[in-house]
């Protein structure tokens, strides 16, 4: 079963995400900001990682960045989910080595939809 690392400031973001990721068969880790998503990834390995954007701590292109540093979340797909919908802050979040971006609110399916097309 494909793990997820999903990391939202917002704990009712946070809930409706596990739940609609549980729901689908996925295990689900949740993280409150950039840092304890860090702190998480270096324990366990996850096979995709969705965070918000802005958050306290550390932003989502922050983390990002982060990660892609490391051997073992070069090609992990990470997707930025987030009420941002303007192309500088999806460049960024490209530069930084973003798979891909949702806006908020979320469509469960299309969620879905996007998280079956990256896991491998």
């Amino acid at each position: 079963m494909p793990s997820i690392l999903a990391v939202d400031d917002s704990p009712s973001m946070r809930q409706m995400v596990q739940f609609t990721l549980k729901s689908a068969g996925y295990q689900v880790v949740e993280a409150v900001d950039g840092v304890d998503a860090w702190e998480k990834a270096g324990r366990q390995h996850f096979d995709l990682v969705l965070t918000d954007q802005n958050m306290p701590r550390m932003d989502g292109t922050s983390l990002t960045r982060k990660l892609r540093e490391t051997s073992q979340y070069k090609t992990t797909p990470i997707l930025i989910l987030t009420t941002e919908s303007g192309d500088d802050m999806k460049l960024a979040g490209k530069d930084a080595g973003a798979t891909g971006w949702l806006v908020k609110p979320f469509d469960s399916m299309k969620l879905l939809q996007v998280i079956r097309m990256v896991i491998r």
